[in-house]
């Protein structure tokens, strides 16, 4: 998720991505599960690392700090796939990045319906307008993820283990992104709140189609605990409302990796 720039649309136009075979040294020097494995990262920004910095692919934000990136780097899988694109929605990862799944694809790791739910403009709302516009659009958000989310989720699902039947399949969830209560410059408890249980719901929702598909589902909320935003030490970025470098080594990482084994 991210709110959109100028770039926006030639991003998901391009849908680009890039391949890394294991150095065969470092593959070696491997043994176990990770060493055989054929990985392929799907969807949005919190999947590409928007916000994390040291960017390989700066049209789909994709940084060599993100989960996927750190965590085919440490385990030296046999392949890996890094086709998670920020801004992504549904079809988008149905338009462009499925097609990097294969027979042989033994692992995937996907974040998405953020986009999907209207992120950008419920931030939007949130940061700039009133405790009732926020409230307002994050009910409108929430119609969504009741009522049509869950179908579109059934399909994607279908849609990668058609193209991937023996991948194990990871659906990796949000963060709360504030702390609640307490003091925040820009945002009161109210509105943090409430963008809180937002994120619950759509946690819980894509959880629920994530084990009607058979996939292991990766709850970022108590790995990000402590360390939402204005925290004494957040691992999302006031700025740009995306988990930092830190947040994908020590947050995300650690939940993928735990869901994964």
């Amino acid at each position: 998720m991210r709110i959109p720039r100028v770039l926006t649309t030639a991003l998901l136009a391009l849908g680009l991505a890039f391949t890394v075979p294991a150095p065969a040294s470092a593959a070696g020097e491997n043994s176990g599960k990770t060493a055989g494995e054929n990985y392929v990262a799907l969807g949005d920004s919190y999947s590409s690392g928007t916000g994390a910095g040291d960017y390989s692919d700066v049209l789909c934000t994709r940084s060599r700090n993100a989960y996927p990136a750190l965590w085919a780097r440490s385990g030296a899988p046999a392949s890996f796939t890094f086709a998670a694109c920020g801004g992504a929605t549904i079809p988008d990862v149905l338009n462009n990045q499925v097609q990097h799944l294969r027979a042989d694809t033994t692992l995937v790791s996907i974040s998405i319906g953020g986009n999907d739910s209207g992120f950008a403009s419920i931030m939007l709302s949130c940061v700039l307008s009133t405790q009732t516009a926020c409230e307002r659009r994050l009910d409108e958000a929430a119609e969504y993820v009741r009522t049509e989310l869950p179908g579109e989720l059934d399909a994607l699902y279908a849609t990668i283990r058609a193209r991937a039947p023996r991948a194990e399949v990871v659906v990796v969830g949000y963060p709360h992104l504030y702390k609640e209560g307490g003091f925040c410059l820009g945002m009161g408890a109210g509105k943090r709140t409430a963008v809180n249980d937002g994120a619950d719901l759509l946690n819980e929702v894509i959880a629920d189609r994530a084990a009607a598909a058979g996939f292991a589902f990766a709850d970022a909320r108590p790995a990000f605990a402590g360390h939402e935003i204005c925290t004494s030490d957040p691992w999302i970025s006031g700025s740009n409302i995306h988990p930092t470098a830190e947040g994908h080594e020590k947050g995300y990482l650690p939940a993928f990796e735990a869901a994964a084994s």
